[in-house]
């Protein structure tokens, strides 16, 4: 007789509460768990926390004089994993090899003749700062107010800007001094339930993980007033009256990531909910909060080494890449917007299927006239090994009959690939694909993270005893015909 599982257990987390893995993780083997806290513990309300962002940088532009009055927040317009090319004033999709297959010019999509002249001789190349990748949320008011400025810039409104790239640092000044002044984070904690996204299973996973004997440390960039609101906000009504700290076995702020990995800054003991300072000499103490300190004095404090610690952050670059690159840590990579691809993913199902059994068909019926077309050159030109009496014109009529099925095949094909290619986002398409092919935030996701899932709350399906294994790796030559479609 077997014995009940826990509620919600009983089945396989769905696609979007599934934890995706690129390198094989035992999580029964990881002593600790370090989480940022922006768009990881705590998510928000993207469209409005972004609306707000994008309104506090036209403020300070309207009273800089810049035309910006008309303009407003469109949440469309971009999304995670876009790069903006502040050169030519373009947002831009690629591919994995950096070879771009979308591109706007300021809020325009350009067409496919355009986009091929500009970049024909381009490979996108993250290291050179003529490219800006979109890699957190946080990245799409930016992104928003810059292809809009390109626009007004084209127009030749914005007086005393030269070019493109001067443009972005309007924006990217201006929305910076935004955040610097922290009105946005005065709004969220004045009126959270409008901004925040709660999470009810949230704290259970983090629970069931420090249950499980693993340490738990808060590393995030943001204010000690800050974190200690927001935090309080999302888990205090969930535990009973422990509070958020009782989660936590270290907690620090202002971290100064990607500093936090690279440099020996000092740690400051927060000794008080004011946010009052005495410098920590020697060792973190488990239980106190912190404002500063450094990755190695992380792990001196907890006596373990980094393959033993797990950092899960939503910033490839800030959280995965540089706490991987200089101190091996393991990594988890938090992708929110994945849920939406993987629900989209799944109710394209019906149609995908019937997409690829059509895509096999003209697949062999292209091969078909290709044989038929060197046939007819062979018999043309008289070489070559060719069935013996075969008519020239019998060929040719064939072809021409062959052609015309193709065509209204791809009249059959046409709808089906243009909704693939709309999926989840009706201009750029799918997160992480270009067509058949991965998107350059796939490929970076692959580089980076050893697992990533849209949010913590899904290890408490996946159990803190979970094995991760990353799936064999497939290479064009492990099958057959994909019946993909290409951009």
């Amino acid at each position: 007789m077997s014995i009940d599982l826990l509620p919600g257990h009983a089945r396989p987390p769905r696609p979007a509460q599934r934890i995706f893995c690129n390198r094989t993780l035992n999580l029964r083997s990881i002593q600790a768990i370090g989480f940022d806290m922006d768009y990881t513990l705590v998510h928000y309300h993207q469209d409005r926390w972004e609306a707000r962002a994008y309104q506090h940088c036209k403020d300070k532009l309207l009273a800089k004089g810049y035309p910006v009055g008309e303009l407003a927040f469109d949440p469309e317009l971009g999304m995670l994993g876009l790069i903006l090319d502040t050169e030519l004033g373009n947002l831009v999709k690629a591919n994995r090899f950096g070879y771009v297959k979308r591109a706007c010019h300021g809020t325009k999509l350009m067409e496919f003749e355009a986009m091929r002249r500009a970049y024909e001789s381009t490979v996108v190349d993250l290291g050179d700062k003529r490219w800006v990748f979109v890699n957190t949320l946080f990245g799409l008011s930016e992104s928003c107010m810059y292809m809009q400025l390109v626009d007004l810039f084209d127009q030749k409104k914005l007086e005393g800007v030269m070019g493109y790239s001067k443009v972005y640092d309007l924006v990217r000044q201006n929305l910076d001094a935004a955040h610097m002044e922290g009105a946005l984070k005065a709004e969220i904690m004045a009126d959270p339930d409008r901004f925040v996204d709660l999470d009810p299973d949230l704290a259970p996973a983090l629970e069931d993980l420090k249950h499980a004997g693993k340490k738990l440390v808060l590393i995030t960039n943001s204010e000690w007033f800050y974190t200690k609101s927001m935090m309080s906000y999302c888990f205090d009504r969930s535990l009973g009256g422990r509070g958020w700290r009782s989660l936590f076995d270290l907690v620090i702020v202002s971290a100064r990531k990607p500093a936090f990995f690279s440099e020996r800054m000092p740690a400051f003991e927060v000794i008080d909910d004011d946010g009052r300072l005495i410098p920590a000499p020697g060792r973190l103490e488990l239980g106190k909060s912190y404002l500063g300190a450094n990755a190695r004095l992380v792990e001196q404090s907890l006596g373990i080494p980094g393959d033993d610690i797990l950092y899960v952050g939503d910033h490839i670059f800030a959280d995965v890449n540089v706490s991987k690159s200089f101190y091996r840590w393991r990594t988890g990579l938090i992708v929110r917007e994945l849920e939406r691809e993987l629900d989209a993913l799944e109710s394209f199902k019906p149609t995908q299927a019937e997409l690829t059994k059509l895509m096999a068909q003209k697949e062999e019926m292209e091969h078909r006239y290709s044989l038929l077309r060197l046939l007819a050159q062979r018999v043309e030109q008289g070489y070559g090994a060719r069935p013996e009496g075969v008519e020239l014109g019998k060929v040719r009529a064939e072809m021409r009959e062959l052609r015309s099925q193709l065509v209204a095949l791809d009249e059959r094909i046409a709808p089906h690939a243009k909704a693939a290619g709309e999926l989840n986002n009706p201009r750029w398409g799918l997160l992480l694909r270009t067509g058949n092919d991965k998107s350059h935030l796939a490929r970076q996701i692959e580089k980076h993270a050893d697992v990533y899932t849209s949010r913590v709350s899904n290890f408490l399906h996946s159990t803190p005893f979970v094995y991760l294994r990353s799936p064999r790796g497939s290479l064009p030559h492990d099958s057959g015909p994909t019946g993909g479609v290409n951009d």
